[in-house]
C-alpha cells in the first residue's frame, strides 16, 4: 500500500505541474495570437474592434481555436490549483472564467463595424450566437473580476499587502474598462479594455504561476 500511495503521488503531481504551466502559456498564448491577428488580418482596428470579432471570416477559426485552447489550459490549471493549493473559491472562478473563454469560442461574435471586409459600417444586429457570444464573455470577465477580490483578501490576510493591492487594481482597471467599453465603445474605450485584458492575462499567468510554486 505504501509502495503504490509513493508511486500515485509523484505521478498526481507531475500531472498538476504539467497543467499548471499550462495555465502559465495560455495568457502569453492568448495575448501573442490576438495580436499578431489584429496585425495582419485586412480591415481589423484595434481601436475599433474587439479581438472576439477576429473570430468571423475565413480566418476565424484561428481565433475560435484560441479561445478554445486557452480557456481549456485555464480550466485544468484551475483544477491542478485546486488541489495543490487547498483553496477553494479562486479556483473555482478561474474554472468559470476559462469555461467562458470556451464558450466564447463556441458561440462566435458577430460581423461588424467594417469586419471582415466588406461588412457594413456600424454595430450590426445581434444574432442568437452573437448574444450567446456576449453572455460567454459577461460569465469570463465576472468572474475575472471576482477571483481578483477573492485572492486580493487571501493575499491581505497573509500580510502579503502588495499581492493584495495589485490583484484589487487589476479587478478594478478591468472592471472599469468592461463598463466603459459598455456605456460607449469609442476608440479609447476600445483601446482601454484591450489593455485590461492584457492586464488580466497577466494577472491570470501570475496566479498559476504562483501554484506551481507551491506544494512541491
Amino acid at each position: 500500500m505504501t509502495e503504490t500511495l509513493s508511486t500515485v503521488r509523484p505521478a498526481v503531481l507531475g500531472r498538476d505541474r504539467a497543467l499548471l504551466t499550462g495555465g502559465v502559456l495560455a495568457g502569453p498564448m492568448f495575448v501573442v495570437s490576438a495580436l499578431a491577428q489584429g496585425a495582419t488580418r485586412d480591415g481589423f482596428d484595434f481601436r475599433r474592434h474587439p479581438v472576439s470579432v477576429l473570430s468571423v471570416g475565413d480566418l476565424g477559426w484561428i481565433q475560435i481555436a484560441t479561445f478554445l485552447a486557452t480557456g481549456a489550459l485555464c480550466v485544468g490549471a484551475a483544477v491542478a490549483s485546486r488541489r495543490r493549493t487547498g483553496s477553494t473559491w479562486l479556483p473555482r472562478l478561474l474554472v468559470l472564467w476559462g469555461a467562458g473563454l470556451m464558450a466564447a469560442g463556441v458561440f462566435s461574435a458577430d460581423p461588424a463595424d467594417g469586419f471582415p471586409a466588406g461588412t457594413p459600417r456600424g454595430a450590426g444586429q445581434i444574432s442568437v450566437h452573437g448574444g450567446l457570444h456576449f453572455l460567454a464573455a459577461a460569465v469570463a470577465f465576472g468572474s475575472l473580476i471576482a477571483a481578483t477580490v477573492v485572492a486580493a483578501r487571501r493575499a491581505a490576510r497573509a500580510g502579503r499587502r502588495i499581492a493584495a493591492g495589485l490583484s484589487l487594481l487589476t479587478g478594478l482597471f478591468f472592471a472599469v474598462a468592461w463598463v466603459g467599453l459598455m456605456a460607449g465603445p469609442g476608440p479609447a474605450a476600445m483601446v482601454a479594455f484591450g489593455l485590461a485584458v492584457t492586464a488580466g492575462w497577466v494577472w491570470v499567468t501570475a496566479v498559476f504561476v504562483g501554484s506551481l510554486r507551491r506544494g512541491g
